[in-house]
């Protein structure tokens, strides 16, 4: 029987105006493709385990847990289970950024070096806030910098998120901006400091106020100086130097990633927050337009627009941190949401790539292809 088939296929004897499941077979093949991803990109051993969350049209959402989310107990992932989702920060960031843009109190095509923050920006005069949301300044990335290899990084210390964007700023610039797309953690680092400078408040009291509160993201926090996870949590673990899992989950301090990449979420608020941002319901029309307008980042089928990657139809963002991948998209032509978090931070690249590809992005583009052939995410 064909994949279309196999999709149309409804359950029998299901209550009325319930919808169906997923077929078996598919819910077979997205766990035995996730299993294959976690090995794949495993040491000795498989990751230790993922969370799959998949919401389609007319159909019953499914989810599921694959291996553990704490290996000690074997405890598997739970819907509500807190999580580390990284880079995902920077789209609550750019949300912030557009309601701003709305209000009047900035525009996109401002240069930076036109904001109070302390800091001298090579071509500041030259990058916008637009740029800083596209990943086009050509801005060194803040997390090579030589001075950060010297910075006490354990859980309990506290980093200086302008100390840090210095000593990026100190470094040559990779390329002239606007010429190309290059990811940099250090364009997000300046956006959360625009923020700050604009609103005379804490980014993260921005967010809280924006967002979490008019959305009931209550899973949701945008930790400062705290390094660990409310309970219930996942587990996050890394290879030790005999190739076995460690656990990881009370690493870095929170402020070292800050606007870039700092906060917890679960499943289920991100699948609230990805289907709200790419609709646009908390900004204009226009600043959406703006923020959906994706530019080729030089792998093919990928874009990336305001803060928001684009790939098959889907937009989204995947954040990765040591201990944590997660992964939430959503494909707004036919209101398919699909979340996957991963227990570890593992990726592999191509040559000439200027992306890489994770463990959470592997086993989402497996899913796209089963559920949604015709939108694949990352050909």
């Amino acid at each position: 029987m064909g994949l279309a088939c196999l999709l149309a296929t409804f359950a029998p004897l299901r209550a009325a105006n319930s919808p169906p499941p997923l077929p078996t077979r598919v819910q077979q093949l997205i766990e035995l493709y996730a299993r294959q991803e976690l090995r794949a990109f495993g040491g000795r051993h498989p990751i230790p385990g993922a969370f799959v969350a998949i919401w389609l049209p007319h159909r019953k959402p499914f989810t599921r847990s694959i291996g553990y989310a704490d290996l000690a107990s074997r405890t598997p992932f739970a819907a509500n289970d807190a999580f580390r989702i990284g880079s995902i920060t920077k789209t609550f960031v750019v949300t912030v950024l557009l309601q701003l843009v709305d209000e009047g109190r900035l525009r996109l095509d401002d240069p930076v070096s036109g904001f109070d923050l302390g800091l001298r920006i090579p071509n500041g005069d030259h990058i916008t806030v637009r740029l800083l949301c596209q990943m086009r300044s050509g801005l060194f990335e803040a997390f090579n910098t030589p001075e950060l290899e010297k910075l006490d990084l354990s859980a309990g210390s506290h980093a200086d998120p302008r100390q840090i964007v210095s000593w990026a700023l100190k470094q040559k610039p990779v390329f002239a901006p606007g010429t190309r797309y290059g990811y940099s953690n250090t364009n997000y680092l300046i956006l959360g400091l625009i923020v700050e400078s604009l609103t005379h408040d804490t980014v993260a009291n921005q967010i809280r106020k924006r967002i979490l509160i008019p959305l009931a993201l209550s899973g949701t926090t945008f930790p400062l100086y705290d390094p660990d996870i409310p309970a219930p949590y996942v587990h996050g673990y890394a290879l030790d130097p005999k190739g076995d899992w460690q656990d990881v989950s009370v690493y870095l301090p929170p402020s070292l990633t800050w606007a870039a990449g700092s906060m917890i979420s679960t499943s289920w608020d991100m699948k609230r927050w990805v289907e709200s941002y790419v609709a646009g319901t908390l900004n204009s029309t226009a600043t959406q337009r703006e923020r959906l307008h994706c530019l080729p980042t030089g792998d093919k089928g990928l874009g990336f627009g305001l803060g928001v990657g684009c790939s098959g139809g889907w937009y989204g963002y995947t954040g990765g941190l040591p201990g944590y991948n997660a992964a939430a998209y959503y494909l707004p032509s036919n209101g398919a949401t699909l979340v996957v978090f991963v227990n570890a931070q593992r990726h592999q690249s191509k040559p000439g790539a200027h992306v890489t590809m994770d463990a959470a992005n592997a086993i989402a583009r497996d899913i796209s292809r089963l559920v949604t052939p015709r939108h694949v995410l990352f050909p």
